[in-house]
């Protein structure tokens, strides 16, 4: 049974994630802050962006507040100044253009400043490590969020996900996940295809680091296993890093904006809604469940992530991920209709 506190955190979350969405969409509407279509993104029409200020606001304020009544003795000291850094560098992203390496400065200072209150002691090769993963999964959360709802909803399912493996993770850290869980449902009454606001980098690097760091405190704190959390996560990592090590390996500009993500030729040939309720069906009944056996038989872990991956993997080469419009072979053009 979820606890009253949980409850509590899960309906402040949702309502306020609502009520500040409609600010949001009005200011954006009053001040023409909106996200223009460009190479990457599915949209037509320019639309309001920054909507994840929906959920990072409630999420802040309740790591501030966890933080004042910890005397400063508690994680949370750590973890809101570093979400709000990556939070306030990709509002300014919406915004404006930021140069790529004042993000990624950002990126590696805010990472350093919540892992060293994670554990300072932990040896300094074994923190590089998870500095660059979660670095990296801050930006692939930025490159995964291109078409309605899927952002949100890989975030559903992580945090609805490690409750359930865990039995319900206990302290103001479960509470922060179901406040999380409330503020993305809440986002997603506007986000859910056909969007009517996107998240912007303003939510989907907040995201990327707030699910980064929870995996690493998960792991740490022996709460949940590494592995099953990378399985729970398998649907963004994977279709991010397999089609940067394809554009890297085919000499293409990798830095440059792209729609050539296993998402994005699937959302090509069925659409936005098709697209991320599949994904969401995929998190329920194949990731879930390979995470739960992995708990259940943890000398053969890896073998789950394996097949776990595995589906994603032989799609990814069907559809020719990564590879340009113009390095396709004709024949991949005659599967479109039957996938």
């Amino acid at each position: 049974m979820v606890p009253a506190a949980a409850l509590i955190a899960l309906f402040a979350g949702f309502l306020g994630a609502v009520l500040l969405e409609v600010v949001i969409v009005k200011c954006a509407r009053r001040f023409q802050l909106y996200a223009l279509p460009n190479a990457r993104s599915f949209h037509q029409v320019p639309t309001p962006g920054m909507g994840g200020m929906a959920f990072v606001i409630p999420i802040i304020a309740y790591l501030i507040a966890v933080d004042i009544a910890h005397d400063g003795a508690s994680l949370a000291s750590g973890l809101w100044p570093a979400l709000a850094l990556v939070a306030a560098i990709g509002l300014w992203d919406d915004l404006s253009e930021l140069s790529a390496r004042v993000r990624f400065s950002c990126h590696w200072i805010a990472v350093a400043w919540v892992l060293w209150h994670v554990d300072p002691a932990w040896h300094w090769a074994l923190a590089g490590v998870v500095a660059f993963a979660i670095v990296w999964h801050i930006n692939l959360f930025n490159f995964m969020d291109g078409i309605d709802g899927i952002a949100a909803v890989q975030c559903l399912l992580y945090c609805v996900s490690v409750q359930v493996l865990t039995g319900g993770v206990p302290g103001w850290q479960g509470d922060l996940l179901w406040l999380t869980v409330g503020g993305t449902l809440g986002f997603l009454v506007y986000n859910w295809p056909p969007a009517r606001i996107f998240m912007g980098d303003v939510g989907s690097g907040f995201l990327g680091l707030l699910l980064g760091l929870s995996t690493v405190e998960l792991w740490r704190s022996e709460t949940l296993p590494l592995i099953a959390c990378l399985t729970l996560l398998a649907g963004f990592w994977f279709d991010a890093t397999y089609t940067l090590c394809v554009r890297m390996i085919t000499g293409q500009a990798f830095t440059e904006a792209h729609r050539s993500h296993l998402y994005q030729r699937v959302a090509e040939r069925k659409g936005h809604l098709w697209t991320t309720v599949a994904y969401t069906t995929f998190g329920i009944v194949w990731l879930l469940p390979l995470a739960w056996l992995q708990l259940r038989f943890p000398a053969v872990s890896y073998l789950w992530l394996i097949i776990a991956v595995l589906p994603l993997a032989v799609l990814a080469v069907r559809l020719r991920v990564g590879l340009l419009a113009a390095d396709l072979e004709p024949s991949s053009h005659k599967d479109r209709d039957n996938f």
